[in-house]
């Protein structure tokens, strides 16, 4: 019950700030659409910063007034993210730096991660095998970052995914009512970046779900079930990893402004905005009830079968990759 009562207020509380912040956001954070743009009228980004503000509201108020799980920790730690994604909103700020704000932020979840303290990382001498694991986790944690951010580019993609992940981890890892709220705020956003959006997340809320949701990963009590946890944002980080190595295989900038990832081509493909947050929505959901059903081997199966779909609509429904490369 309260946790349906935090599901409601900032569900409600995050329509009302974006009410009050997407007429600022139409004067100096507008996206115009451009020949790599998948929306055709001028839309404010930045709306993210509501449901980060919804977060971090209900995660401050549950830990002044005593819940101490460290799981509440994760949206303040996303706080330089979502600062460095708003500036980067609005006036475009270098690769380098932005990536050192991910490095910091991934480093700080490092350290509140259980499976890291248990393993000996942070206890003296520290072997050439841990800090191997800790470079790789940094990179991964960097990775599912910036393909959080690679896949905003569709009506109420990230944001219906990331609410459909973000509440499975929190069932699975029974995580604080509080956190909820963040659960809650996503869906408030929807309402105003579903097709056609009013406003779009921009970086300051898509950088900051995707640390928010690693860190939440790396809270598991094994391996086994942060594997699980990650293989639930599949049809996310399964299209985004795909399509990067696509790119670097066909020698092109990873970072630069394409329409190259599966749910573009879908779209170009003639599927409506709708149609394809709705499928890959759909797909998180059916991950999400397989890990809370039977765990790691119920969702990895789940993960291949969904993949293989995904080929299957990359190769005989989406726009060629080729072919969408020359446009």
């Amino acid at each position: 019950m309260y946790i349906l009562l935090v599901l409601s207020s900032s569900s409600v509380l995050c329509w009302l700030v974006n009410l009050f912040l997407v007429p600022k956001l139409r004067f100096r954070f507008v996206d115009y659409p451009g020949k790599r743009s998948s929306h055709v009228q001028p839309t404010p980004r930045g709306g993210g910063l509501s449901f980060v503000i919804v977060g971090l509201l209900f995660s401050c108020v549950s830990l002044r007034f005593g819940d101490g799980s460290r799981l509440l920790l994760l949206p303040l730690i996303g706080i330089p993210l979502a600062i460095v994604g708003l500036i980067d909103d609005r006036l475009g700020l270098p690769l380098v730096l932005r990536y050192v704000v991910h490095l910091l932020t991934a480093s700080l979840c490092l350290g509140l991660s259980p499976l890291l303290q248990r393993s000996g990382l942070f206890s003296l001498p520290i072997s050439p095998l841990y800090l191997s694991l800790c470079l790789f986790l940094l990179i991964a944690f960097t990775a599912v970052i910036n393909f959080t951010n690679f896949m905003d580019g569709l009506d109420g993609l990230v944001a219906g995914c990331m609410a459909v992940t973000i509440a499975a981890l929190a069932l699975a890892l029974d995580a604080p009512s509080s956190l909820w709220a963040l659960v809650g705020a996503l869906l408030g956003f929807l309402l105003w970046n579903w097709s056609p959006a009013k406003v779009f997340m921009g970086d300051v809320g898509s950088t900051f779900l995707g640390a928010v949701f690693a860190g939440l990963v790396l809270q598991a009590s094994s391996w086994t079930e942060a594997f699980g946890c990650l293989l639930v944002a599949t049809p996310l980080l399964g299209d985004a990893c795909l399509c990067v190595s696509r790119r670097l295989l066909a020698g092109q900038r990873v970072f630069q402004a394409h329409r190259l990832h599966l749910f573009q081509r879908l779209h170009q493909a003639g599927w409506s905005h709708a149609r394809v947050s709705l499928t890959y929505i759909g797909a998180t959901a059916v991950l999400a009830v397989a890990m809370l059903a039977g765990g790691w081997p119920w969702v990895l199966g789940l993960a291949v079968v969904e993949l293989l779909v995904g080929v299957w609509l990359d190769q005989c429904v989406a726009v060629p990759f080729a072919l969408a490369s020359k446009s």
